[in-house]
């Protein structure tokens, strides 16, 4: 086991052995906690007590999510959901009402009152009221600063465009920040919770973008979702490049494909 399972288990009182480690969790350790009545807990590593507001943020916002449980020392404890990760139709279209209700609790500006992180790829949430700035700053060239040089300058490129091609002022939706299906949870054709949120306010049409990368959610989960604005499809791509971009950073060369497409919707 590893240094992190034994500091769960010191954390808990649970013997080692009794720990299992989850799938998932590409980014981080994340390990199922058995408890002593019976119920079971999920511990993962903490992000200085981030996840925690914003897995209680989207609980507020009527959503489900995780409740959570303590964060020690690094380490966050959640109540574990039981899921069957079977996406029926009926369960996207809860997927898709969901979402609308959280997009529905706005901010007053795009960010987050902290900065979070997605494995290495540090985000910036620092207030705007500029939509488009905060999406080519924050999102696009950030993001892309480390890669090579040919990367960096098509995105840069992008970035120039991006005034034209984003509304200025779209209402500051509460975004769940890194939504695709394994970050979903269902059961009985329901949705159980929201998990591993990376949230900020912004563009509602982040998240539609993110979870169409993905995942191909069925006619259900739009129509629950409601109409979007003229000219989504078109805006679409841009969205997605930053989710590829960091998937490009993270996991490597396998997702270059994914961002040479996007970047070349808008002719980078």
């Amino acid at each position: 086991m590893s240094a992190f399972s034994r500091k769960v288990a010191e954390l808990t009182g649970t013997a080692e052995e009794r720990i299992e480690r989850l799938a998932g969790g590409d980014l981080s350790e994340v390990l199922l906690v058995p408890r002593g009545d019976g119920r079971a807990a999920v511990a993962k590593p903490a992000i200085g007590g981030a996840e925690a507001a914003m897995l209680r943020s989207i609980a507020a916002a009527g959503v489900p999510a995780p409740l959570v449980e303590a964060e020690y020392e690094g380490i966050l404890l959640l109540d574990f959901v039981a899921n069957d990760g079977i996406f029926s139709p009926a369960a996207w279209r809860e997927i898709g009402s969901a979402l609308h209700r959280l997009h529905a609790r706005a901010g007053e500006s795009y960010g987050w009152p902290v900065d979070y992180r997605l494995g290495t790829v540090e985000l910036s949430n620092r207030p705007q009221s500029d939509w488009p700035r905060f999406w080519a700053e924050h999102r696009l060239v950030s993001t892309a600063s480390v890669l090579d040089r040919p990367w960096r300058e098509r995105v840069e490129a992008l970035a120039e465009q991006v005034a034209e091609l984003l509304p200025a002022s779209p209402p500051p939706a509460h975004l769940h920040g890194d939504l695709w299906s394994g970050n979903i949870l269902v059961a009985g054709g329901q949705l159980a919770a929201l998990i591993d949120p990376a949230c900020y306010h912004g563009h509602s049409e982040v998240d539609l973008a993110m979870v169409a990368l993905f995942d191909t959610p069925p006619d259900e989960f739009w129509e629950s979702y409601g109409p979007l604005d003229e000219g989504w499809e078109e805006r679409r791509p841009l969205y997605q490049l930053f989710p590829a971009l960091v998937h490009l950073r993270l996991f490597g060369p396998s997702y270059a494909g994914m961002v040479d497409r996007l970047l070349g919707e808008y002719g980078c």
